[in-house]
């Protein structure tokens, strides 16, 4: 019997022993809390941005044209590429037009030699006639014909200018800068005859115009909150070109609704020095509002979505993860507004997203300085020009 008892006792000995490894084996065995970035939330004055799309158009678009006839003799640029005001683009043959410029010039210098000798006979007849020596009729036909040869001459210093007019004209120059199109007419064709021939466009694209079509009531809301008379503007791409961003300002509203849609076309004037966006392009664009309103802003990209709705994560005083149901407002491609679900001073989890989960422990890092809404405002250039004037 006491043998029994002392195997039972043995038995009993070695299995809480056994269960005590084990339990100290799980507590060795449970993972590390996981690391995170967290940003304390704050309801805030944050300036407010609309985004419409639209589409950019050329500020200035030129025709250019012949303004005299001829045979086109040279070309002076590549189709595409940009060119500066005043630039030589083509040449027509000369020799017709420095030939009607030497005519112009011998016939007023026939006239002004002619011109010099009605002078010398007035000045000889005048003192015969006073004399009676000569008729008064001979003196009166060279005074005409004096008054005649100067009107003459008034007439040759018009055809010159006309001549060298149209002999500049020969040489086709850029009205404007801007980026050329292709070439309409090639060398060695006869252009101007009877026609202003189109030899070309050109297009300025620094600035650029950017057109779009808020709704009436927006137009409203933009004019009630603005604050100054062109308010700040800037365009992005869609695509694989996200990283363009062109900033201008708003400078025109139509005076009619459209009654189709209840819109109004609206254009911002965007610097464009690169020459990036071409006209034509698909944009939008962003018009700042206001930034007199406060709202508790978090980044988009930290919002999770469910059957049951919108949510975050955030770390409690025991660094422990919980869902935090929200109701979200106004939003932009940089950040959100939390109408309900949040609070000021909430730690908002904005790392490791893809490992998060109730109740887990956590290892919190506070990145509002680098990650927070200040930050994102700060490295998107989504503070307006407060002190610029347009």
């Amino acid at each position: 019997m006491q043998k029994i008892s002392s195997f039972f006792l043995s038995v009993s000995i070695l299995f809480f022993t056994a269960c005590s490894d084990e339990k100290q084996q799980q507590v060795k065995k449970s993972p590390p809390p996981l690391e995170v970035n967290t940003i304390t939330v704050e309801k805030k004055n944050v300036p407010i941005w609309a985004k419409y799309t639209g589409r950019t158009k050329a500020s200035s678009a030129q025709e250019v044209r012949t303004r005299v006839s001829g045979v086109l003799e040279k070309r002076f640029f590549k189709d595409g590429q940009l060119v500066k005001k005043g630039q030589k683009l083509f040449q027509i043959e000369q020799a017709e037009y420095i030939a009607a410029l030497k005519m112009a010039q011998a016939q007023k210098a026939q006239d002004k030699a002619a011109l010099q000798l009605a002078q010398a006979d007035v000045k000889r007849y005048t003192p015969l006639v006073k004399e009676g020596l000569a008729p008064r009729a001979t003196l009166e036909q060279y005074l005409a014909k004096e008054a005649s040869l100067k009107a003459a001459l008034l007439g040759d210093d018009a055809k010159i200018a006309q001549a060298k007019l149209n002999l500049s004209y020969t040489i086709v120059r850029a009205p404007i800068s801007g980026r050329i199109g292709v070439r309409y007419v090639d060398v060695g064709n006869l252009v101007g005859k009877g026609e202003a021939t189109l030899l070309t466009t050109i297009v300025k694209t620094d600035p650029l115009y950017a057109y779009f079509s808020p709704s009436q009531d927006d137009v409203r809301i933009f004019e009630q909150y603005k604050k100054k008379e062109k308010p700040d503007a800037f365009i992005e791409l869609d695509g694989a070109r996200k990283d363009i961003r062109l900033n201008g300002y708003v400078d025109f509203a139509n005076n009619i609704v459209d009654p189709l849609t209840s819109t109004i076309t609206m254009r911002a004037t965007i610097d464009n020095p690169k020459n990036e966006i071409l006209p034509g392009t698909f944009v939008y664009v962003n018009i700042f509002i206001t930034d007199k309103h406060k709202f508790l802003m978090i980044p988009p990209e930290i919002i999770f979505n469910d059957q049951l709705g919108k949510y975050v994560y955030v770390v409690d005083t025991n660094n422990t993860l919980k869902r935090a149901d929200i109701q979200t407002g106004y939003a932009t491609r940089y950040y959100i507004s939390v109408k309900k679900g949040l609070k000021s001073g909430d730690k908002v989890v904005v790392s490791a997203l893809m490992k998060l989960k109730p109740e887990l422990k956590v290892k919190p890092t506070d990145a509002t300085k680098e990650q927070g809404i200040d930050a994102i405002i700060k490295q998107n250039n989504l503070i307006p020009t407060q002190n610029m004037s347009h």
